[in-house]
């Protein structure tokens, strides 16, 4: 995809379960192209192990109808200055496949989590459980591309036994146009993943705070950051969004000194 189809400022906000919804964004909106809101468990599995995760102190959301949910949330920012995603998981493609009509309806992201550590929400084959069964991932990616909705796969580095980067290959294929990757402590993997998916906008996600975080992230070829939970501190996000700006006008010292395919992407 371009990577002007996804958002600008290249400067996202990212899911916070039980706490990102559309007053969050709106917060945050004067200093970013998107904002992934959720996460929101869809379906039975799902909301049975977000109520387990309830039960020990973790926050979530759990509305009777995740779906009116989504639509409601979307709706309240129908004026707002940038592009509202939503984050969700589900055991299955056919709950992932309505929540991206809802979103499709909204020109919002679906994206679709793989993510997610906690025990329950594996157990109930969501989160990260799906990077170990990348024929599950692709399955719910192409259930939520068909729809029309622009698709997104957030995914996590350091996991046991994934090859993270062919796996984001593999999601692409399906019809993911944004890979958000957390990189944990294995920063230099967005640049694997960037390589192994050179036609995906990749978002990269974990510690990014300043200027030297942000240029990190975009040398590694990210086509853009996002902050987590800095994200309703405006003081973080105006100077996150201030170096990718600098770095994709091409001032930033970093910018200059690369040859004409280096750094970031777009």
């Amino acid at each position: 995809m371009s990577t002007a189809d996804a958002f600008t400022p290249r400067v996202a906000a990212a899911s916070l379960s039980g706490e990102a919804d559309a007053a969050w964004a709106r917060t945050a909106a004067p200093h970013i192209g998107c904002a992934f809101l959720g996460g929101i468990a869809l379906d039975e599995p799902t909301r049975d192990a977000a109520r387990a995760l309830v039960g020990r102190d973790r926050d979530e959301f759990l509305p009777s109808d995740p779906l009116a949910f989504v639509d409601d949330q979307l709706l309240a920012l129908a004026d707002a200055p940038l592009r509202p995603a939503f984050n969700v998981r589900a055991a299955a493609p056919r709950p992932v496949a309505a929540a991206a009509e809802v979103c499709a309806a909204h020109d919002a992201v679906l994206e679709v989590n793989a993510h997610c550590r906690q025990g329950e929400m594996c157990g109930a084959g969501a989160g990260q459980s799906l990077l170990h069964e990348p024929d599950r991932l692709a399955a719910q990616v192409r259930a939520a591309s068909e729809t029309g909705a622009t698709t997104s796969v957030k995914c996590r580095t350091e996991v046991p036994g994934v090859d993270l980067p062919a796996v984001c290959r593999r999601a692409h294929d399906a019809g993911a146009d944004v890979l958000h990757v957390d990189a944990m402590d294995s920063e230099g993997v967005v640049a694997a993943v960037a390589a192994a998916c050179p036609d995906a906008f990749v978002v990269a996600n974990n510690g990014v705070r300043d200027r030297r975080t942000v240029r990190e992230y975009l040398s590694y070829g990210a086509d853009a950051v996002s902050v987590g939970r800095p994200s309703d501190r405006p003081p973080v996000l105006r100077r996150v969004r201030a170096a990718v700006e600098t770095w994709f006008d091409g001032s930033a010292p970093e910018r200059r000194r690369a040859a004409p395919d280096a750094g970031g992407r777009g």
